[in-house]
């Protein structure tokens, strides 16, 4: 069986902000999953960061789609 790399391509405390990307992601038909880690010194340890993860293939494309919607939430 064929393992992939997964890279980190967002990353956020805020369920919401992890959701839309998530769902932009899902819309240009680039696949990701969310991981949670445990934040610790300088945060509490109760913290949780999200983490958005693609294959390492698809990081390009999901940066642009990233990018595109950071710049459009922006302009507004």
């Amino acid at each position: 069986m064929e393992r992939s790399t997964r890279v980190s391509v967002f990353e956020s405390d805020k369920q919401a902000e992890i959701q839309l990307i998530k769902s932009k992601l899902d819309d240009a038909q680039i696949k990701n999953a969310v991981e949670n880690n445990y934040l610790t010194f300088t945060t509490t340890p109760t913290a949780t960061s999200l983490k958005v993860m693609v294959k390492l293939e698809d990081e390009k494309k999901a940066f642009e789609v990233i990018d595109g919607y950071l710049q459009q939430s922006e302009n507004q």
